[in-house]
């Protein structure tokens, strides 16, 4: 079990009244599980599943083809392969279609054109909040029916598939999937907190193809009989292994630390949803964090299959290796020859020093 790496943005402070703004970082004690190592089976498969999508030369969709873009290319990370390979049980073959497929549902549904301006409606009560993360250093995603301020339309799946985008943006170096959390509290303007089956079936579609391996846990408490009935009848259409990891109303302090679970969801932390102060924050912190991924995929040379840990700065090495540094050699050094005295030509006259001619003259001078 390994600590949840801290992430660059600021450790949480502590408000004089109600928080009204995301938490950026888990609590110093939560811890992840990690990854077992891969075998060497798995090595292989995810070392063909890797050059397969290397290979893609043109994506189709119904809005026409081309090649992949940066931001794809950036999505396809190491983790990110190995997800649909876990998911589809190691076979390459069906991991690669699936993975396909996504690229192309991601195109199509517009992934990337969702905009906060164009959601912002959806959210004014407070419907879905980001806050806090569990004891595995997982953001928690709350989701509260109770109070949902719109009728069924396209913007309300949309709504589900912009916060998960922005979970994704939230989580820690070493941290893969989130921790959902459903409070069907009942309000006094809706008293039915249960999705329409179509609705719900549209949404289980886009979780278990789209992100999958991305629920870590769903915790799910105030379950009226209506709302139990309706699981009743979406369970045939949800995957044994997600099957799983739904909790139906346990105390949640035994997943998150009581200082980030909201009191709404019986926990410590006072919470306050203001949309106007909250929205705003939120999607300051996603961009900033997601600008920082992106100026890291860039600086490691673009590669597909990127490490998702190198992207969020727990380690500074990516998949590209370093450059060797050379170390520049010493200039030879250069050796002056010695130089050797001109010999005198035969029978020249031999030349005196300056000493030797005054010697010379001085007794000339006296006898003068």
């Amino acid at each position: 079990m390994a600590t949840v790496a801290a992430t660059s943005a600021p450790r949480n402070e502590t408000p004089s009244g109600p928080l009204m703004v995301p938490l950026a970082n888990p609590t110093l004690e939560s811890k992840s599980f990690g990854r077992p190592a891969l075998t060497a089976d798995e090595k292989e498969k995810y070392a063909w599943l890797l050059e397969q999508v290397k290979a893609y030369a043109d994506i189709t969709s119904s809005k026409g083809t081309s090649s992949l873009t940066d931001e794809e290319k950036q999505w396809l990370t190491r983790e990110c392969l190995l997800r649909y390979l876990r998911a589809t049980k190691w076979n390459q073959k069906d991991a690669e279609k699936r993975l396909r497929d996504t690229l192309i549902w991601r195109r199509e549904y517009g992934v990337s054109e969702l905009t906060p301006e164009h959601i912002s409606p959806e959210n004014e009560t407070g419907k879905q909040v980001l806050l806090g993360f569990d004891k595995q250093g997982r953001p928690c995603h709350y989701l509260n029916p109770g109070r949902q301020n719109t009728s069924p339309s396209p913007r309300q799946v949309q709504h589900l598939v912009f916060m998960l985008e922005r979970v994704i943006d939230m989580m820690p170096a070493q941290v893969e999937t989130l921790s959902l959390m459903i409070n069907f509290k009942q309000s006094k303007s809706r008293s039915n907190t249960a999705p329409g089956i179509g609705q719900a079936r549209e949404v289980l579609n886009i979780l278990q193809n789209h992100y999958p391996e991305r629920l870590g846990k769903a915790l799910i408490i105030n379950v009226p009989w209506m709302v139990n009935g309706f699981f009743k009848l979406i369970t045939p259409f949800i995957d044994p292994l997600t099957r799983e990891k739904l909790k139906f109303n346990e105390d949640m302090s035994q997943y998150v630390p009581k200082e980030q679970l909201w009191t709404e969801f019986n926990g410590g932390l006072e919470f306050e949803y203001d949309h106007s102060t909250y929205w705003p924050a939120l999607i300051k912190m996603c961009d900033e964090r997601r600008e920082a991924r992106t100026q890291r995929w860039v600086a490691g040379g673009k590669q597909i299959g990127e490490l998702e840990d190198y992207l969020a700065g727990h380690t500074d090495q990516g998949v590209s290796p370093k450059p060797t540094e050379t170390v520049a050699a010493p200039a030879p050094e250069v050796v002056k020859p010695a130089v050797e005295p001109t010999p005198e030509p035969a029978g020249a006259p031999i030349s005196k020093s300056e000493e030797e001619v005054k010697v010379e003259a001085a007794p000339a001078s006296a006898a003068a």
